[in-house]
């Protein structure tokens, strides 16, 4: 029993320095155009940012039942004891957190709460084998939504972005035409940090509580987490918000500069309606794909814009490779639990602490550019190829030839009436030229057989 505490204790700090990782890692998706269209100071966006997910946090907790109610069958690992189901648990998060912050490092698109599932999924499936996963609901509260969610996210920035041009066109003269929407993306974005609250924060909770039930802290009957979880997960989601996304957030300025604030105010309301509806209805999705198919989408919804197919796929790939990798991770951690016992949790929480700070030391030595701190959200706004000048809409078309043919007529009449006036002066000219001495003889000698 005391070694289940110990483990329930180290459990509970490594769930809540993953919950640490996942702010600083997912600053981005709430603030990122805010920065890049010059709506919020940077420092003003990640303080709003972090209160918002605190606030955020205390909003729901459908999806942290999800987690500690559902992914993981625990009739199933309970009967191996407790303090196997709560080392595997142990070892889903070092997978979690040792993803997290390589992929942080080398600014890698990454998901926090896929490498989370992952990193659980692959100490399960090493520890208890295919009947301590139940797959329908992986399949339906994870998989389903992280191929729904960023498609319908961008299906609906992309009409969002196209009414909000439709409706302004009037202001097209103007330098950008629709710096309005700058200020629509304070609210905007402050609704995405609070979605962001409602939906990651409640994955820790879930973790958390799991490992309550397993030692028999927490009634199995109620997946509630209790108000400690809640108010714990919540100030570490937004102290790493606040504290550690300056390395990702520096580089949103340059990483999304051709996103305008039209675009930005679609995206941004497109991110929030998706992940408040998910949360509210226990989807376990991933904020970062959310934010990023919303770019993309806000992005194909001006005029002349094209894919670069090339930087959408590498997108893609990495948020197919987040959930295997963790999960790989968290099955070698587990994989020394099942052979050494309670020694393989020491030499875990050893490793899992040599590779963090290891991480973070390495992180300190670089210089923060685009290269190494790359987010999947300031990635996605170059999957999408903009011109500098985009081409007239119909409408302006129909404005220009209407222009055109006034012109033409104009200059038809000009010239018409610059013809009559050279004709009416020509005849002028002509009448009035003196009469040279051939034309003058003549018209004497006509007059003198005239009066003969």
């Amino acid at each position: 029993m005391e070694t289940a505490v110990l483990i329930v204790v180290l459990v509970i700090a490594l769930a809540l320095f993953f919950d640490f990782t996942n702010g600083f890692h997912d600053t981005a998706n709430a603030m990122a155009t805010p920065i890049a269209t010059g709506a919020l100071k940077p420092k003003t966006a990640v303080l709003l940012a972090a209160v918002l997910n605190l606030v955020g946090a205390f909003l729901s907790t459908e999806v942290s039942k999800t987690v500690s109610g559902g992914i993981i069958q625990e009739d199933a690992i309970r009967e191996s004891g407790a303090e196997l189901f709560l080392a595997l648990i142990f070892a889903g998060l070092i997978g979690a957190i040792t993803w997290n912050m390589l992929t942080w490092l080398l600014g890698l698109p990454s998901s926090s709460s896929h490498a989370l599932f992952g990193g659980l999924i692959g100490a399960t499936l090493v520890g208890a084998g295919l009947g301590g996963i139940d797959f329908g609901m992986v399949l339906s509260k994870v998989v389903l939504p992280a191929l729904i969610a960023p498609l319908t996210a961008g299906i609906i920035a992309f009409a969002a972005t196209k009414i909000a041009y439709s409706i302004t066109r009037r202001y097209d003269g103007k330098p950008d035409g629709r710096d309005g929407f700058r200020w629509g993306q304070i609210f905007t974005s402050s609704l995405v940090a609070l979605a962001h609250g409602t939906n990651d924060a409640q994955k820790t909770m879930g973790v958390i509580t799991l490992a309550l039930i397993t030692i028999g802290w927490q009634s199995g009957a109620h997946h509630e987490p209790q108000l400690w979880v809640i108010v714990a997960c919540a100030v570490t989601i937004a102290l790493g918000t606040y504290l550690g996304g300056w390395r990702i957030i520096r580089t949103l300025g340059k990483g999304l500069t051709e996103v305008k604030p039209a675009q930005g105010f679609a995206a941004e309301s497109s991110t929030a309606a998706t992940i408040l509806a998910s949360s509210a209805l226990g989807f376990a999705l991933s904020t970062t794909q959310v934010a990023s198919g919303s770019v993309i989408g806000s992005g194909l919804g001006r005029r002349g814009s094209t894919v670069r197919w090339r930087t959408a796929g590498r997108i893609t790939i990495g948020w197919l490779l987040t959930l295997p990798a963790a999960a790989a991770v968290g099955g070698l951690a587990a994989l020394l639990v099942v052979w050494l016992g309670n020694g393989g949790v020491v030499i875990d929480a050893v490793i899992a602490l040599i590779i963090i700070v290891g991480l973070y030391v390495r992180s300190r030595r670089n210089a923060v550019t685009s290269e190494n701190a790359m987010s999947d959200v300031a990635e996605s706004g170059h999957a999408v190829e903009l011109p500098d000048m985009p081409p007239p809409t119909r409408r302006q078309q129909r404005i220009e030839q209407a222009r055109a043919e006034a012109k033409a007529r104009k200059k038809a009449r000009a010239d018409t009436k610059a013809l009559k006036k050279a004709d009416a002066q020509a005849k002028a000219q002509k009448t009035k030229a003196p009469k040279t001495k051939a034309q003058q003889s003549a018209s004497t000698d006509g007059r003198g057989e005239k009066s003969e």
